[in-house]
């Protein structure tokens, strides 16, 4: 980002700039990096399913000649991106840190540069970390467990539902139990692509209307994150609301309830609330954040799989976004 007049931006070539103009990015111990700057430059506010297609493959494309890879982004969507590549790249037995600031690389007083250094070395290889992971303000976290918890402090993400991979203070301490094992042979890397598939997310509210429900239910909607109440609770006194849901769900709707709560679990049988879902043929999302949901839920609907398969799977622990 640049200061544009009164506001940030992204300009072509400027990062560049500024890491050969300063001098920690010259270090001897800092492994050799390229820059790999897409034309044009997205705000992360502008990040689509298909931009996360593109960085997987370009992953992909220069899998071998790197030992780890890093991705630049902004925060307000950098935990949709990382929850998305955990899913997209398959087989995965290098390290992919995204990353970014809450205060640009230009500015005097900024977290971009330790964050930057940081990940870079941390992706060099020598951690051996074989996961999609968000580094930010000293914590190294499992990519589809991380949410932006915070707009202005540069502790911004967090990752309420499973501890950090590794921590960052005068010592770089791994967590090696938490970190996910991999035996995949030389050369392990797939690509699943994200097709264009009509996936959304709502947040349920107190007064919330059928209408407004059965608005968001309609074709050509293939699948909903339902942001319930607590423990995954929704209202069960209007059964013109459930006969909504089963109505999307017997059509093929695939509707998966997370909790709006930061932190904890979905769990259909505590309450009569979640039951009532359940009997309509809402699935449990568990304690996976909204935003793994959401990618999981586009990835698997992107692949050759049939309704009950994607439902299974949705239940299903497939990269550490899920219990534990």
């Amino acid at each position: 980002m640049k200061k544009v007049g009164h506001n940030y931006q992204p300009v072509a070539g400027y990062l560049q700039a500024q890491m050969d103009a300063i001098p920690a990015f010259q270090h001897p111990t800092l492994p050799a990096y390229t820059i790999n700057e897409y034309d044009p430059l997205l705000d992360s506010s502008d990040m689509t399913p298909a931009d996360w297609s593109r960085i997987a493959q370009d992953i992909s494309d220069h899998y071998e000649e790197y030992d780890g890879f890093i991705v630049l982004h902004g925060t307000d969507t950098m935990a949709y991106t990382a929850s998305a590549l955990s899913f997209v790249l398959e087989r995965l037995n290098k390290t992919v840190i995204v990353t970014g600031s809450q205060i640009p690389l230009c500015e005097l007083r900024n977290d971009a540069q330790e964050n930057l250094l940081t990940s870079l070395l941390l992706a060099a290889g020598a951690f051996t970390i074989p996961e999609v992971c968000l580094y930010f303000d000293g914590k190294l976290l499992r990519g589809c467990r991380s949410v932006k918890a915070n707009a202005d402090g540069f502790d911004a993400f967090a990752s309420p539902n499973f501890p950090p991979l590794a921590t960052v203070g005068v010592e770089v301490k791994i967590k090696r139990p938490l970190i996910r094992p991999t035996s995949y042979r030389h050369p392990p890397l797939r690509v699943r692509p994200l097709d264009e598939h009509a996936v959304a997310a709502f947040r349920l509210f107190p007064g919330i209307t059928v209408a407004l429900l059965r608005s968001i239910l309609q074709p050509p909607l293939e699948g909903l994150i339902l942001e319930t109440y607590g423990a995954g609770n929704a209202p069960t006194n209007n059964p013109a609301f459930l006969e909504a849901l089963r109505e999307a769900t017997d059509r093929g709707v695939i509707i998966v309830n997370c909790t709006q709560c930061l932190s904890g679990t979905v769990d259909l049988e505590k309450y009569a609330g979640g039951a009532s879902l359940a009997d309509v043929g809402v699935i449990s999302g568990h304690d996976m954040t909204a935003e793994a949901a959401l990618t999981k839920l586009l990835y698997l609907l992107s692949g050759d799989e049939s309704p009950e398969v994607v439902k299974y799977k949705m239940q299903t622990d497939l990269r550490g976004e899920m219990g534990g």
